[in-house]
């Protein structure tokens, strides 16, 4: 065979194997937002379940909130049961909870427990009392237990918010998913796994009912990603457009950027740089961001009143989230999520926050 032809029969295989690596890199790059993995059964073949895992004990767990140890270990016990890992300052886990509830509401009666496991992003969410207030915020009533040293999402091999693990009434996981999406496919899991349940204890289950129906979030296809504010969690991501930059756990001293860069935060004021968070140490101060989204969310903590402008213009209703008041300011007292920008289409504006109150602590931007 000649050289040449060799040659290009080498360059085609390398690039083959090229494509598919950058193919399976993002397979996984997208698993991040949202996957699926459901567990197709013929009812009339017996199940070999020696292919599935068994769901790991609760373990390291800091607090039982809406149950007690030996209530939650009696319920678990027959049940399919319902794993949703979460933490309630991340807007993709809030945005489940809806269906989640609903599902408890739904199913409870027939064999279905669900169980929230609170893996906590910030420390602010390692506070009993601020679970208990997003607990009570969000109409949580189904058990939730404090996975403060994430020794129980280790024990799932976990690595994202939110992910949910059902499953079935001999303790096998039988579907995994991970972000928010698929509820019509989590559904039918869950109504599978409790006839099966039915069948094998011989009891009388409803026939398999319509499905939850609730609007689902429309993500923006292209949108400006998530932006962090503590050095830590920001490492890697060239998200602080300041020419300052981040001075681990050192004040620094923020001038006003000449000019934005999509997809960056910027600065004016002295702010504390700290491991997952930034915190004002001057008595006012700004941030401003050029991004392109249809909604806009922050997580912040301590007391504060922020003004909010869009394009240099005080917010105007068209755009103004659910915890804007009315002269588009907004008041924090507790560490949370809060929706500050809400419209009906995506687009490109920049956004400025003016912080009145020295303390304030912002962690994370989130985009939708």
């Amino acid at each position: 065979m000649k050289s040449e032809i060799k040659f290009a029969i080498f360059l085609g295989v390398g690039i083959a194997v090229a494509v598919g690596g950058i193919s399976i890199l993002f397979s996984s790059l997208d698993s991040e937002i949202e996957s699926v993995s459901v567990i197709e059964t013929d009812s009339a073949i017996p199940l070999d379940k020696s292919k599935f895992k068994k769901a790991p004990d609760l373990v390291g767990i800091a607090n039982y909130l809406n149950t007690t140890p030996d209530k939650l270990a009696s319920e678990m016990d027959g049940k399919v049961v319902l794993y949703d890992i979460w933490t309630y300052s991340c807007i993709n886990c809030i945005r489940t909870l809806p269906y989640i509830s609903a599902w408890n509401d739904k199913y409870s009666d027939e064999g279905l427990l669900i169980i929230g496991i609170h893996s906590p992003e910030f420390e602010f969410e390692k506070d009993k009392e601020n679970v208990e207030l997003a607990i009570a915020k969000h109409g949580i009533t189904y058990p939730v237990v404090m996975d403060n040293d994430w020794e129980t999402w280790k024990a799932f091999e976990n690595r994202y918010w939110p992910r949910k693990y059902v499953a079935d009434h001999e303790g096998y996981i039988r579907y995994d998913h991970i972000g928010e999406g698929a509820y019509q496919d989590t559904e039918k899991i869950i109504q599978q796994l409790l006839e099966e349940r039915s069948s094998s204890l011989g009891l009388q289950i409803a026939s398999a009912e319509s499905l939850v129906d609730i609007e689902e979030f429309e993500h923006t296809s292209f949108r400006t990603p998530e932006l962090y504010f503590g050095y830590n969690l920001a490492q890697g991501r060239n998200q602080l457009g300041s020419s300052e930059g981040f001075n681990q756990n050192k004040i620094t001293t923020y001038r006003e950027p000449d000019s934005l860069d999509l997809h960056k935060f910027y600065l004016v004021g002295d702010w504390a740089n700290l491991e997952d968070s930034m915190r004002l140490e001057s008595d006012s101060g700004s941030i401003k961001v050029l991004y392109h989204a249809k909604e806009v969310n922050i997580v912040t903590a301590n007391n504060a009143e922020m003004e909010i402008f869009l394009d240099g213009m005080p917010l105007n209703e068209n755009y103004s989230g659910t915890d804007i008041e009315s002269n588009n300011k907004i008041t924090v007292s507790e560490p949370d999520l809060y929706n500050i920008i809400s419209s009906q289409k995506s687009a490109t504006h920049e956004l400025e926050i003016k912080i009145n109150q020295k303390g304030f602590e912002i962690y994370t931007f989130t985009f939708g």
